[in-house]
């Protein structure tokens, strides 16, 4: 995984570190190693309508100390607070260029793709803590039918404890993420989607390079 970030460092134009400003640990030398990146340093302090006004103080005067960013924005996503603001804040050191794709290309990855990623949204959005930062989608089969789309995926789970989170009592969990993933999937490609959620457990996995090359994070 750490490949990925080294690789998007040398790619990169400008790097955006989001932070939680309810984070009672907030800890910004943490991030030290962003200041040998040579690039633009634009910070989104993030929640703000969860802290005290002089808790973002002393937050952005920490950052100011140790990181030096270039730009600090306090935003608040939950109440659509900043937005525009951070837009401006990367623009400014984003340079100009030719455009990669055609203007009517909206992305270049696929349908299984965005399934996969939504089902993850789902589980962000419905389980807590550290569930979702153990999980990994895999789509195990995508069939695009005249009159249906039929998908097979697969959530893996480090530990017991998690799988049983994930399903909930008598399935009613994993019944309610099929659903509001089903529904999101349907709107995207147009047409009824069947989903199949099978939750598996792959110990330690984030941990294991072989399970990190088959999920696609290693080479």
């Amino acid at each position: 995984m750490m490949s990925f970030v080294q690789s998007a460092f040398a790619d990169a134009d400008v790097i955006l570190l989001v932070l939680d400003a309810a984070d009672n640990h907030f800890d910004a030398e943490r991030f030290l190693k962003l200041n040998t990146t040579n690039r633009k340093l634009v910070v989104a302090l993030n929640k703000i309508d969860l802290s005290s006004q002089e808790e973002v103080e002393r937050i952005i005067e920490n950052l100011n100390n140790t990181l030096h960013p270039d730009a600090i924005v306090p935003i608040s996503a939950k109440e659509k607070f900043g937005g525009e603001m951070l837009v401006n804040a990367l623009l400014k050191f984003i340079p100009e260029a030719p455009p990669y794709f055609d203007k009517d290309m909206l992305t270049d990855r696929n349908e299984r793709f965005f399934a996969s990623e939504i089902i993850r949204e789902k589980i962000f959005l419905q389980y807590d803590k550290e569930i979702p930062y153990s999980i990994e989608v895999a789509i195990e089969e995508f069939k695009d039918l005249p009159n249906i789309v039929r998908i097979r995926s697969y959530i893996f789970v480090e530990r017991e404890s998690q799988k049983a989170i994930l399903l909930g009592k008598n399935g009613a969990a994993i019944k309610k993420l099929g659903m509001a993933a089903r529904k999101k999937i349907e709107t995207m490609v147009g047409k009824k989607v069947f989903l199949e959620l099978t939750v598996k457990i792959r110990d330690d996995w984030r941990n294991n390079e072989q399970q990190l090359t088959n999920f696609g994070y290693t080479e």
